[in-house]
Parts: C-alpha cells; sequence; structure tokens
C-alpha cells in the first residue's frame, strides 16, 4: 500500500441549467409581472406609513392579541416600514434570480493589483452588465421600481418632522419676568424673605398666571435654587451684590454642562453640586466653577420684593439656562 497522496481529476463545472425564464417567454413575462407586484406593495407600505403618519391620532391605542394595548400610530408605522423596505429586496432578489443574465463566469486568480487594461475592461464590463440588468427594455419594472424607491425616500423626510420646528429664542428664554412672584416647588406658596433661615434651600418656580398650567417643558427650565447666606459672607462685584436680598441668592438650578439639577448643598462649603458629573459651584462667588466639567457658572435671578413684602425677580435671566447650543451667545 502506497503513503503517496493521489491525485484526483478535475471534475470541472456542472453543466449550466437554463432558467425557465431564460428559454419561455411567458415564463420571463410572469417574472416581470411578479417583480412589479413586489415592487407595488413596497410602495403601499409606504404609503401606510405616510398616511399613518400624518391622518392616524398618536393617542390612538386598539387590542391586538398577544400585543395587548398598543399604539395604533406605532404599529402602523412599524408595519408600512416593514414592508416598504422588505418588498424592495425581495423584488431585487426575484429580479436577479429569474430576469437578469444568467450567464456564468470562469476567473483565474492572478495578482491582487490588476494591470490597468484589465481596470478599464472592468469598468467597460460593468456597464456592459449593467445594461444585461434589462433595465431599459422592461419598462414595467422600471416604472414600479422608480415609483417604490421614489416614496420609500419620502419616509425619512417625513419622519425627521419630528425634530422640528425649530426652537428660535425658546432655549434663550425662561417664564421669569420683572416683578414675578417666587412660589414653592412644591406647594405653589409664595416666599418671603422671613420664611428662609441662614443656611436653609429652597426650589421655587415662577408663579403661574391664573388660567395657565404648568409644563414639563417650562419646569426643566424655570426650576430656581434660593439660598440664604449671611451677607457678610459673600464675595460678589456690587452689580451680582444688588441681585440679592438680605443674604438671599438665587441661581438657576439647571446645570450649565449637561442640563442636569443642581440638588446638592454643602452648607459648610456653601457649594453647589451637580450629582450627574460632579460639577461644584461656588454660592459665595456668584456660583462660579470650582470643580468639574460646566463652563459656566449657573446664571443668577435678580431679586427683590414686591409691595406685599414677598420675594420677586427684579428682572429675568441675563443668560439662557442650561447647556450650550449652537445658537448661544455666551
Amino acid at each position: 500500500m502506497s503513503n503517496e497522496l493521489q491525485k484526483f481529476s478535475d471534475p470541472g463545472l456542472p453543466e449550466h441549467i437554463h432558467r425557465k425564464a431564460d428559454t419561455d417567454p411567458a415564463a420571463a413575462k410572469k417574472a416581470e409581472r411578479q417583480v412589479a407586484i413586489l415592487f407595488a406593495l413596497s410602495a403601499i407600505g409606504t404609503i401606510v406609513l405616510i398616511g399613518s403618519y400624518i391622518f392616524v391620532k398618536p393617542n390612538k391605542f386598539v387590542f391586538l392579541p398577544i400585543m395587548g394595548d398598543t399604539n395604533v400610530q406605532q404599529a402602523l408605522l412599524g408595519v408600512g416600514l416593514a414592508m416598504s423596505t422588505f418588498f424592495i429586496g425581495m423584488a431585487a432578489v426575484h429580479w436577479g434570480k429569474t430576469l437578469m443574465d444568467d450567464r456564468e463566469v470562469v476567473a483565474e486568480r492572478h495578482e491582487f493589483r490588476s494591470p490597468e487594461s484589465d481596470r478599464a475592461d472592468f469598468v467597460a464590463t460593468v456597464k456592459e452588465q449593467g445594461a444585461m440588468a434589462g433595465l431599459g427594455r422592461r419598462t414595467l419594472i422600471k416604472r414600479s421600481m422608480g415609483v417604490a424607491l421614489g416614496l420609500v425616500g419620502l419616509s425619512p423626510l417625513v419622519l425627521l418632522r419630528d425634530i422640528g420646528p425649530l426652537p428660535k429664542k425658546q432655549l434663550e428664554t425662561t417664564s421669569w419676568k420683572a416683578g414675578t412672584r417666587l412660589v414653592t416647588d412644591p406647594g405653589d406658596r409664595p416666599i418671603k424673605p422671613a420664611d428662609l433661615e441662614v443656611g436653609a434651600v429652597a426650589q421655587v418656580l415662577p408663579e403661574l398666571i391664573p388660567g395657565t398650567e404648568r409644563t414639563l417643558e417650562n419646569v426643566g427650565k424655570d426650576a430656581v435654587l434660593l439660598i440664604r447666606l449671611r451677607p457678610e459672607d459673600f464675595n460678589l462685584n456690587a452689580e451680582r451684590l444688588s441681585w440679592t436680598h438680605d443674604g438671599i441668592i438665587a441661581f438657576s438650578k439647571i446645570c450649565s454642562h449637561m442640563g442636569c439639577a443642581v440638588a446638592l448643598y454643602e452648607q459648610q462649603t456653601k457649594h453647589l453640586l451637580c450629582p450627574c458629573h460632579q460639577s461644584t459651584f461656588d454660592v459665595t462667588r456668584a456660583a462660579k466653577v470650582i470643580f468639574g466639567p460646566a463652563a459656566r457658572p449657573l446664571p443668577q435671578l435678580a431679586l427683590t420684593l414686591d409691595a406685599d413684602g414677598y420675594l420677586v425677580a427684579k428682572q429675568p435671566f441675563t443668560e439662557p439656562v442650561g447647556p450650550s447650543f449652537w445658537e448661544r451667545s455666551s
């Protein structure tokens, strides 16, 4: 028995089997119609997506087996998007398997970098094979594909509507105005200086105009911290000192780094801390940043008293509250 490896003969390529659509014009026409139907189903899916986004109310629910109470708009958006993309893929696959040119080509192995002549031949081959796809002579597929791809391209444009409208000046302003009373949060009770002892901290919001409701968006911008120190503890310039009242100073509660709530106060050090990324602000120096990633002090709200002795805002914030944004000028 020999230990030498025995060579085996080259089996060659199996005989090419022609598809039915290659030899039967009726089968080719049927496949063309099937591809067009798949593109049409994709177009219907896109219409379902856009129609549900525009005409179905976002708060409408329906009970579905297994899924339970389901938001109708979200369900239709999912079904429509799935149909539009799935059937485009199915149409492309079916088109390629049944109608596109089916010639087999053998390419021998060669070095990775092709000669320039081969590269030029490749470009010419791509153009030639593109023509062999039959798009030019199969008008039904061309038109149905155009409708499907055109409609599915509208989907992201419609859904991008949710990122608008543009904020304009909303990020630069709050509900604080000159004469707006400070009220406790929670409780909505007006505050007098005597309500705060030295070292005390209170979260406040602007008093609501009768007949209006407080929104979550406004709370996210309007929240203010009141802190009472001894007047001699402040290290402020004349303007900032005039914004305080009898040792009471007010700062935006929204961190200037990432918009978290600055909720921790160290009474002994007189520091405000943001629990998210540990930015630390010195209350005695107009909330100057002394540690952490915050780039700016917390905006200070100027205080005064109204005729009834309650604390009110002397003026709106002189700068936007919260983190940076593109249009911010400070």
